[in-house]
């Protein structure tokens, strides 16, 4: 029975077809990267494009570089379930912003297209943390859990059910849709809670397989040639599952991630070189799009 989120990947090499039985759990797999953005850089373009009458949000920059990387390197969009690897059929991040009466959080979900250039995706953005702002009430997740706790005394057996059921069979896509557990990434910005970033959990539930906490910029002293020179910069903390790629991989796309976020302008116009995963069955050659 097919996953209604990806594809299982049967042609890939026999190492990594192995390590998901040696290392069973995401958990068992974390690796842990950490890596200083050059936020003078990031804020110059937000001011940039709020002079061209451009709402740029800092969130978005950050996703827009995490998904262009994604389009390029497929390994970052895909996951482990029961022991196979799977190629996602979808691109989407998750990431939290304030409700509507802004005393809580919530988590927010947005899809892209591989081809999908910075504009495109922070309207994308906008549009979701406004949604959340406007919503008063239950999101589809909230649904989903009132009526997981309305069985009491059986919550922990649902809970295995559902894990269960995703496990072995996947869940159907409405749930996988309102799950903030199955996405391409996790971004958290603890910026806006004035706290340095810390490495965030990944979950063994679902299938995300990266989580990037953004913290508080601050300036630090770096080495230029023979000068010393202070530079404001953001830290990035990321926990990754190694099962999906290996250190290597994971170095080189956090280096593009950088580019990225050096030059902004570089995301504005459309990849040309996206590529879908080769061993995603080609009946499906597209990924979804919202």
């Amino acid at each position: 029975m097919a996953r209604k989120d990806g594809y299982r990947l049967k042609d890939c090499s026999p190492f990594y077809e192995m390590v998901p039985n040696i290392m069973p759990e995401r958990v068992d797999a974390t690796n842990y990267f950490e890596q200083d953005v050059d936020f003078e850089a990031i804020q110059s373009y937000v001011n940039e494009c709020r002079q061209k009458g451009i709402n740029m949000l800092h969130m978005s920059i950050v996703i827009a570089a995490l998904a262009r990387t994604t389009a390029r390197n497929p390994n970052l969009n895909r996951f482990v379930m029961n022991k196979k690897i799977y190629g996602r059929n979808h691109l989407c991040a998750c990431f939290v912003s304030l409700n509507g009466d802004k005393s809580d959080e919530t988590v927010n979900k947005v899809y892209f297209n591989l081809d999908d250039d910075i504009f495109q995706i922070n309207e994308k953005v906008q549009k979701a943390v406004e949604v959340a702002k406007s919503v008063e009430g239950e999101n589809s997740m909230d649904k989903i859990l009132k009526k997981v706790m309305k069985l009491g005394g059986l919550v922990s057996a649902g809970v295995s059910f559902i894990k269960w059921v995703d496990k072995h069979f996947g869940l159907p896509f409405s749930v996988v849709d309102a799950s903030p557990f199955h996405a391409s990434f996790f971004v958290t910005n603890l910026a806006s809670l004035r706290f340095g970033p810390v490495y965030h959990h990944i979950y063994n539930f679902g299938t995300v397989g990266m989580f990037v906490a953004m913290g508080t910029p601050e300036k630090k002293l770096y080495k230029a040639g023979g000068e010393i020179k202070e530079k404001k910069v953001q830290t990035l903390k990321m926990s990754t599952d190694e099962r999906i790629a290996d250190g290597y991989y994971f170095a080189r796309c956090f280096k593009e991630i950088n580019k990225y976020l050096k030059n902004p302008k570089l995301l504005e116009e459309k990849p040309v070189d996206a590529v879908y995963d080769p061993n995603i069955k080609k009946k499906n050659p597209k990924f979804i799009v919202r």
